[in-house]
C-alpha cells in the first residue's frame, strides 16, 4: 500500500441547508448519524473528474506515474455510463498501459476491490494496481425524503498497491454477501412495459431513488461487521489488540461506535470524518484513510482493519498492513 489519495466536490452541504427543504434539523440529524455536512457534485461534474483527481493524488504519493499502472479497478455503484467508467478514468489519467474494469458492491465496493486487485498481485499478473472508490449518490437521492437525503455525498478516494516480494500486506480478509435482504437497501430499475409488436413487448424505464430501511441496515452492521472483522483478524493471525486503526465504512456514527465497543477497540482507534463528508458509499473508507495518512497519523507499518457494509447486502473486512 504505497500510496492514497481523496477528492470531493468544493460544495458543502450542511445540516443548516436541508433544514430549508425537508421537515428537519441539524440536531435532529447529527445526533442520530453524526453528520452535520456533505459534498455535493454540481450538474457539470462527473464521477469521472472527481476519481482522476484522487488517483492522481495517489500516484503522486506512491512516486509513480499513470503509465506505471498495470490495473485500474474502479468500485462504484454511480457510474458515469452504465457500461463503465473505468476506461474512462484510465483515458482521463493517460494510463496506457492499464486495464481498467468497473466493480460493483455498493458501500463494500473498495474492501471488496482491494481483496480483488491483491488476487492479480499474489499471481503476479499485475505488480502495480490503482484502486478507487468513488461514488455521486446525490444523483440517486431523494431530496424530499428526510430519511435519506440527510445521509449521503459524493466523493472518490483510492490507494496504489503494488507487489512486494519479501512481504504480503494484505493479512488477511473475509467477504460475505445476503441477497435475501436486499430489499433493505436499494437503488433499483423500475421498467415500463413498451410494445414493440403485438407479439414482443420489452420493459424500458429508469432507476428508482435509494429507498432504505434503516433499522435493519443498523441492527445488520452492529451484528455482522464485527464478525467478519473477527474472522478476518483470525485468518490474519492476529488479535484485536494488535489493530492499531479500525477504519469502517462511515454511514453513521451510532454504526462505528457500537462496533468498536463490541471488538473492544478504544475511541482513539477508531477512524470518523462522517460529520465533513456524510455516506459517500464506496469512497468512504479511502478517503477516511488518506486524510488520517496525510496527517502522519497512520505509519508505515501500521495494522489497519478496514469494513465496509451495505447494499446487496454486502459486508466485508480487510486487514492490512500500511506502507512498503
Amino acid at each position: 500500500m504505497t500510496g492514497s489519495g481523496s477528492a470531493a466536490p468544493s460544495r458543502a452541504l450542511d445540516n443548516q441547508d436541508i433544514s430549508h427543504f425537508v421537515d428537519t434539523s441539524d440536531e435532529w440529524i447529527a445526533s442520530r448519524t453524526g453528520i452535520r455536512q456533505r459534498r455535493l457534485a454540481q450538474p457539470d461534474q462527473s464521477l469521472k473528474t472527481i476519481a482522476a483527481a484522487a488517483a492522481r493524488n495517489a500516484l503522486e504519493m506512491a512516486g509513480i506515474t499513470p503509465l506505471d499502472v498495470d490495473l485500474i479497478i474502479l468500485a462504484t455503484s454511480t457510474p458515469d455510463d452504465l457500461f463503465g467508467t473505468a476506461s474512462q478514468i484510465q483515458a482521463e489519467l493517460g494510463a496506457t498501459k492499464a486495464v481498467a474494469f468497473d466493480l460493483t458492491a455498493a458501500c463494500s465496493g473498495f474492501v471488496f476491490g482491494m481483496v480483488t486487485a491483491a488476487q492479480f498481485i499474489h499471481t503476479g499478473a499485475y505488480q502495480t494496481v490503482l484502486l478507487i472508490g468513488a461514488d455521486l449518490l446525490s444523483r440517486w437521492v431523494d431530496w424530499s425524503d428526510r430519511r435519506t437525503c440527510v445521509l449521503f455525498g459524493d466523493g472518490a478516494g483510492a490507494i496504489v498497491m503494488q507487489a512486494n516480494p519479501d512481504i504480503n500486506h494484505l493479512l488477511g480478509f473475509e467477504l460475505r454477501s445476503d441477497g435475501t435482504q436486499n430489499s433493505c437497501l436499494t437503488l433499483a430499475y423500475q421498467p415500463q412495459p413498451r410494445e414493440l409488436t403485438a407479439e414482443t413487448i420489452v420493459g424500458q424505464g429508469n432507476f428508482q431513488p435509494i429507498q432504505m430501511n434503516g433499522q435493519e441496515v443498523y441492527r445488520f452492521a452492529v451484528k455482522k461487521v464485527p464478525e467478519v472483522i473477527e474472522k478476518a483478524l483470525f485468518r490474519a493471525e492476529l488479535s484485536v489488540a494488535q489493530v492499531d486503526w479500525l477504519v469502517l465504512h462511515q454511514a453513521n456514527q451510532r454504526i462505528l461506535d457500537a462496533v468498536a465497543d463490541r471488538l473492544g477497540i478504544p475511541a482513539v482507534k477508531v477512524i470518523s470524518n462522517m460529520a465533513r463528508y456524510g455516506n459517500t458509499s464506496a469512497a468512504s473508507i479511502p478517503i477516511a484513510l488518506d486524510e488520517v495518512v496525510r496527517e502522519g497519523r497512520i505509519k508505515p507499518g501500521d495494522v489497519i482493519a478496514a469494513s465496509g457494509f451495505g447494499a446487496g447486502l454486502t459486508w466485508g473486512a480487510t486487514i492490512f498492513r500500511w506502507g512498503k
